[in-house]
C-alpha cells in the first residue's frame, strides 16, 4: 500500500487516481498520520475486483456478447451406472490415475 502526503496528493492526485484505477490503495497522511485512504471502487458484478486484475494482466478476456442460453440449457449427458465421468475425461486424455 503506497503512502502518500496530503500536500503530495494535493499536488499529484491526478497520478494518484490512476494507480488507484489500476486497484492499488493508497492512505494519505497528514503530519506522519494516516487521516485518509483513496481505494478502488468495487464493482457488484466482481466485489473483490479479482476479475477486473485478471483482465488487466492479460489472463483473462472478458466476453461481450450474450451467453448462448440454447446451449446452457441443453442438458449434458448421463452417465449410466458403474461409469465414472472423470475416468471416460482422464481416458479420452490417455491419462489414468
Amino acid at each position: 500500500m503506497k503512502m502518500a502526503t496530503i500536500t503530495q496528493a494535493k499536488n499529484g492526485l491526478s497520478a494518484l487516481i490512476d494507480r488507484v484505477k489500476a486497484g492499488e490503495s493508497i492512505v494519505i497522511s497528514d503530519r506522519g498520520r494516516a487521516v485518509a485512504r483513496l481505494e478502488p471502487v468495487l464493482d457488484r458484478a466482481d466485489p473483490d475486483g479479482r476479475l477486473a486484475r485478471l483482465e488487466r494482466s492479460g489472463i483473462v478476456r472478458v466476453g461481450t456478447a450474450a451467453p448462448p442460453v440454447d446451449l446452457i440449457r441443453v442438458p449434458g449427458p448421463s452417465v449410466g451406472p458403474g461409469f465414472s465421468g472423470v475416468q471416460a475425461v482422464l481416458d479420452e486424455r490417455g491419462e489414468s490415475w
